[in-house]
């Protein structure tokens, strides 16, 4: 790490508040009629933040359907407890993977690179089906959203490699004056 990333980081705030909004249409449907879900990546999501002094300000489960996603992620944007957002699933290429077309125009800027580096460290893993994915992230308002893939091991890679080492550094940035 160079010296001046290193210099930004210390200057970071230490404990950020995050929203998470978990998007499937499957797991949406059997918590709406009273069954039992399994939220294997937002259970994982909200636990790796917490143990790494963070606070999961909201959670919620929206099926994949742009208006409830949009509704969803503007609503945790104006909560003032929220300096972050993920959001997990719906970044694939199935017709009903919809998170990007959804978050995209409210970004105000792209981070390029987290996708790319995303796919790369996927690469490394999974092999060449890290073509498959389209995770981004971005700024609105000074806070950071990050749209990572709902299966658990994507999830997991993107917050050790990606998420947590930077999300503080980001924020920093994105509220310079």
């Amino acid at each position: 790490m160079s010296e001046s990333a290193r210099r930004h980081k210390e200057k970071a705030p230490k404990s950020l508040g995050f929203a998470i909004v978990v998007c499937s249409t499957s797991r949406y449907r059997d918590l709406k009629a009273g069954r039992r879900v399994l939220d294997e990546s937002g259970d994982l999501i909200a636990e790796a933040l917490e143990k790494h002094g963070h606070r999961v300000a909201s959670r919620v489960m929206v099926p994949d359907n742009k208006s409830l996603i949009r509704r969803s992620v503007k609503e945790a944007l104006r909560s003032r407890d929220v300096d972050a957002l993920i959001t997990c699933g719906g970044t694939g290429i199935s017709p009903t993977d919809v998170t990007v077309e959804t978050v995209e125009p409210l970004l105000e800027k792209r981070l390029e690179g987290f996708g790319e580096i995303f796919r790369w460290l996927g690469y490394g893993e999974i092999g060449s089906a890290a073509v498959v994915t389209r995770a981004i992230a971005g700024v609105v308002r000074g806070k950071v959203v990050f749209c990572v893939p709902g299966s658990p091991q994507a999830a997991r890679l993107c917050l050790e490699k990606l998420i947590l080492p930077e999300a503080a550094h980001i924020i920093l940035h994105a509220r310079e004056k």
